[in-house]
């Protein structure tokens, strides 16, 4: 079992081209703060997620991480299209997350510290504080409602009484 404390929580300072991956992909050297203001490392990546200011799951070199077959497998520092790369980035699946696409960088909420570890589940977005929270509105359906019989008959009664109402109002100003 993977032990995703040793991962952190990590943002993307910087990122170059460098080179292209068997498969074809564009590889990027990314120089990544996970915690120590004044050493980020470089983590190459073939993400195509990834933007400068990303901030990210990383695995650095020295932790555990699960290979596609499921076995235990120990991140070294390593040449990666002539780049040292001293980590990789996490997907969901190295987390144990649910859902999300395999090679694809998880997306951090900034609520998340820099050098923490990664949150345990997938986080559901930031939640708006209590107070910042839209007011209740009142949502009108896209149909009128049909009315029954006596609701119309009802209806009609209001209306005649308004107009009633309404003449005899008429006459009241003109008489005075």
């Amino acid at each position: 079992m993977v032990d995703i404390s040793e991962f952190k929580v990590g943002v993307i300072l910087s990122l170059e081209e460098c080179g292209k991956a068997k498969g074809g992909k564009a590889l990027k050297a990314c120089k990544v703060n996970i915690g120590d203001e004044g050493n980020p490392i470089t983590v190459v990546t073939n993400a195509s997620n990834v933007r400068e200011g990303s901030r990210v799951a990383v695995a650095p070199a020295g932790t555990t991480v699960l290979d596609d077959q499921g076995e235990e497998l120990q991140l070294t520092k390593t040449t990666v299209g002539g780049v040292m790369s001293e980590g990789m980035f996490c997907d969901s699946r190295m987390l144990g997350w649910s859902g999300g696409a395999a090679g694809l960088a998880v997306q951090i909420p900034q609520s998340f510290e820099i050098g923490t570890a990664p949150p345990s589940s997938k986080p559901r977005g930031d939640q708006p504080k209590q107070e910042e929270a839209a007011p209740q509105q009142e949502v009108q359906g896209l149909f009128e409602k049909k009315l029954t019989k006596e609701e119309k008959k009802k209806l009609a009664e209001e209306k005649r009484k308004a107009k009633k109402a309404a003449k005899e109002a008429k006459k009241a100003a003109e008489g005075s």
